[in-house]
């Protein structure tokens, strides 16, 4: 059992440069806590997301870490260049000493994908198409590629990934048959559904797994959940409830201005969160017990949890994660 962040950096009352900052020192608690990785969104012109550019800020996490894995969970592959985007991979794992895990997707958000003069009902024939072309530049001296959104004949490579073929790959999935395709292409996988969902998603990225790989060792099957600690419940309690709500209306801000609905809607209120169990805050007992029958009715083996979101502010995000690594995930480890 190892464990992860997921990261939406969300728009708070800070000064941008002063939220970056904050942000990258919650980062390297994480780092000192023991986290396996952090991984982080991408979104654009939108509050929910001020890494717009994932590379960028990744960069600043590589220098300012020294153990802890990262990458985008995902890169939406519709709005970069696939040439661009080998290079900054490229760099990034060279950059981290090969700490860099990628994640590709189509990306989340139909809105966002035509703020980039993109068709999101092409958007998952992109995803497709320039993951396949991705992979083969990150391994190969020169590219040659032909496929129905882009040709390229003979462009070397000048840059290649630290980590060989390439650095760990990942994938969100919500459905089984995104669970399949994951197991045979041998990538990690992260789910934000229900316990009972994602157990169904494990059991058919195992039974793939096991048909097409034997006995080879698993990637990480995740599961993730808004975690908010404290030295008691109801502290930890009215700061979820105060900060959901923030990170609600920013997760829904291009939707009330464009209209839609996202694909995976989420309820307003922290405690409709809690409710239908994609949530906790509590006193570090209280949170061990919800993450210990999440992990059992899941079978997961890493458990992903988003730690600052809303308006948390540092020090309510440092206070979790301090709880956290003291309390509950060498717990979790031994029970697991």
């Amino acid at each position: 059992m190892e464990f992860g962040v997921f990261d939406h950096l969300d728009r708070n009352d800070l000064r941008l440069r002063d939220y970056y900052e904050a942000r990258l020192k919650l980062i390297e608690a994480y780092e000192a806590a023991g986290f396996y990785a952090y991984h982080l969104a991408e979104h654009h012109s939108t509050p929910i997301g001020l890494a717009p550019s994932p590379s960028i800020f990744l960069s600043a996490v590589a220098q300012r870490t020294t153990r802890l894995r990262f990458g985008p969970l995902v890169y939406a592959l519709p709005l970069h260049h696939p040439l661009r985007l080998i290079e900054e991979i490229c760099m990034l794992d060279q950059l981290s000493g090969g700490r860099l895990e990628i994640g590709f997707g189509r990306g989340s958000s139909p809105v966002e994908v035509a703020f980039y003069g993109q068709d999101p009902a092409k958007a998952h024939d992109i995803y497709m198409e320039t993951r396949e072309l991705i992979l083969q530049g990150l391994t190969c001296k020169t590219l040659n590629f032909e496929g129905r959104f882009f040709s390229f004949k003979d462009i070397p490579m000048e840059l290649e990934p630290f980590q060989k073929p390439h650095p760990p790959m990942w994938y969100g999935v919500h459905s089984v048959e995104a669970a399949e395709r994951a197991a045979r292409q041998g990538l990690n996988m992260v789910s934000l559904d229900s316990a009972a969902d994602t157990r169904r998603l494990n059991d058919k990225f195992r039974e793939v797994w096991r048909a097409t790989r034997g006995n080879a060792p698993e990637p990480k099957l995740g599961i993730s959940r808004f975690i908010v600690i404290a030295d008691n419940d109801q502290h930890a309690l009215a700061a979820a409830r105060r900060a959901y709500p923030v990170w609600h209306r920013h997760f829904y801000y291009l939707f009330a201005i464009r209209g839609g609905k996202p694909a995976h809607p989420r309820p307003a209120a922290f405690d409709e969160m809690m409710e239908i169990r994609q949530a906790i805050a509590g006193n570090p007992e209280t949170v061990l017990e919800f993450l210990q029958s999440q992990l059992a009715e899941s079978g997961a083996n890493y458990l992903v949890g988003q730690f600052a979101f809303g308006d948390l502010s540092l020090a309510e995000s440092l206070r979790s994660v301090e709880l956290f690594s003291k309390h509950v995930s060498r717990r979790l480890t031994a029970s697991t």
